[in-house]
């Protein structure tokens, strides 16, 4: 009795076949892609620059040493939520579900919201340009997505969006406040109305926070105020701009109702207890954290203005994030040869036709941002 081998023509079939089990439309995509980093100066993805001071991490190390790593995150996640609640100063009797970062909750929305098998599709609607998770969650979770597109100075068309939501009636619509790559604070004004129109046609509004830390007001001062106009938004942060990009946690709060329909498509044990308890640790020294915010702050300022008097720098946008978007003549160039000279920035001018030739630049401390100015002078 003989045994069947593969050959490699057998092998390359089963695999070809097996590949076309994959969506076309995943299969038509591309990864997202980190850029290598070493021995660069990364100023490329919004991250605090600062470590966490030598006092503090030995007693982080001494308290996730000593968790029951052969336990399944348990009751400390419901401590984490109301430290989290109490942090961001949540309206009495919001609750909150937790996420491995915010991009898995923009998943989980999307998830929550889309109607398989239904014949109608939901809509998940958002300005442009904005977060690339959000039309990238409506794809993969089967939604469809309108993108309204802001004005040539980034900000919110009021007219256009309020005209979007009266056709679309989307299930979704992401305000991000403020909003990536431009770090524009949008009119509070206009917020409201928009967010006014989505509740008439009974939509969702998930309003994105992820650089709170920066921006000098947040949405949750109206939630507060006026909770019945805004009981179907869905507040969102991140402790990733807090300065805990590595631990991947993201919350997000509002009313109980609506905060347990996400929670159902939440997989189990989704936050670690590692996770789980240095973002405890962190919001129990939230002073460090919050002395590096202003010190990201009032560096922002300075490298505004530095941008803003630098020959060769077309235009230089207002941020209430840390980060600044800046228009130069030729971004690929620029980026180029930024990169030669071993700092990272993100060359966003691809991602919109009104982001044409325009860079981001992460907000850093003293000594790295005036190592970005230097090597972005150099490559103009």
């Amino acid at each position: 009795m003989t045994s069947a081998t593969s050959t490699p023509t057998d092998s390359t079939d089963t695999l070809a076949n097996a590949l076309s089990r994959i969506r076309p439309d995943v299969r038509a995509m591309h990864s997202y892609v980190v850029q290598p980093s070493t021995g660069m100066l990364k100023m490329d993805a919004m991250e605090n620059p600062f470590a966490l001071p030598e006092a503090l991490q030995t007693a982080l190390g001494q308290r996730l040493g000593a968790l029951a790593l052969n336990r399944y995150p348990g009751a400390r996640q419901n401590d984490l939520k109301a430290a989290l609640a109490a942090y961001a100063g949540a309206p009495t009797g919001s609750d909150v579900v937790l996420g491995n970062g915010s991009d898995e909750l923009i998943t989980l929305l999307a998830l929550a919201c889309a109607q398989p098998g239904t014949g109608h599709r939901a809509t998940l609607l958002a300005p442009m340009p904005g977060f690339v998770m959000y039309p990238m969650s409506a794809q993969l979770q089967g939604l469809d997505f309108v993108g309204v597109p802001l004005t040539p100075d980034f900000e919110l068309d009021e007219p256009a969006m309020l005209a979007a939501i009266a056709q679309h009636k989307p299930a979704i619509t992401y305000i991000a406040y403020p909003n990536n790559p431009t770090a524009t604070l949008w009119d509070e004004g206009a917020v409201q109305r928009i967010i006014d129109a989505v509740g008439a046609q009974g939509g969702i509004v998930a309003v994105d926070e992820a650089y709170q830390p920066f921006a000098s007001r947040t949405w949750l001062t109206r939630m507060q105020a006026e909770p019945a106009r805004n009981a179907h938004v869905l507040l969102m942060r991140t402790l990733s701009k807090f300065g805990l990009a590595g631990v991947r946690l993201g919350y997000m709060l509002g009313q109980p109702a609506l905060v347990a329909e996400i929670d159902k498509v939440r997989p189990p044990y989704n936050v670690s207890v590692l996770n789980c308890e240095a973002a405890l640790f962190a919001l129990e020294h939230a002073d460090v954290f919050a002395a590096q915010a202003a010190e990201l702050r009032a560096q922002r300022t300075v490298l505004i203005a530095a941008l803003r008097a630098m020959p060769g720098i077309e235009k230089v946008w207002n941020s209430e994030a840390n980060m600044v978007l800046v228009r130069v003549a030729d971004a690929g160039k620029t980026y180029e040869g930024m990169k030669t000279r071993k700092v990272l920035i993100k060359n966003v001018s691809t991602m919109h036709p009104l982001l044409h030739n325009c860079l981001r630049l992460t907000v850093g401390n003293a000594q790295d941002n005036a190592t970005m100015l230097a090597a972005l002078q150099a490559s103009l």
